[in-house]
């Protein structure tokens, strides 16, 4: 039976093998690779998305448990939050590689819309779990203050 979702506001359809893993989905049948694998057991960050509105590791959620929801990647996010946390990565230079970086920037938006002006702790928090091989972590962090304080969002 076909697992229906919605993946960046279209409607998809997967007919195969429901402990498929939504990273595979995303990047073999719909084609798109921004979700990156890093290590397939939900550590490093890379392949995070947005499953409803929160943030998910892609990598370790079977296709089957996303049935009539909503799934968001980086080249799907939008908003007055996601604008902002793009705009202030690129003000600063964020990506050293970039391999990680989607999945920083989708956890950065995740954690914005949960905490619109966290703290250093709240930070800590919300972006563990999401490596940086390059160790941008203080670009990083300051880039999730630059948004929080030019997104145009209510506190």
């Amino acid at each position: 039976m076909a697992v229906e979702f919605l993946l960046n506001g279209k409607h998809m359809s997967f007919d195969g093998d429901p402990d498929t893993p939504l990273l595979w989905v995303i990047r073999d049948h719909a084609g798109l690779t921004g979700t990156k694998y890093g290590c397939g057991i939900a550590q490093c960050g890379a392949c995070t998305v947005h499953l409803d509105g929160k943030n998910r590791r892609s990598c370790v959620t079977p296709i089957d448990t996303v049935a009539g929801k909503t799934v968001t990647t980086i080249e799907g996010v939008s908003g007055p939050i996601a604008e902002a946390v793009q705009k202030a990565w690129v003000a600063i230079d964020v990506p050293q590689c970039g391999f990680c970086q989607s999945g920083q920037v989708m956890s950065a938006i995740g954690l914005l819309a949960q905490k619109p002006r966290p703290t250093d702790a709240d930070i800590d928090a919300g972006m563990a779990g999401n490596i940086c091989r390059c160790a941008t972590y203080v670009r990083i962090r300051q880039a999730i203050k630059d948004a929080a304080a030019g997104a145009k969002v209510s506190a």
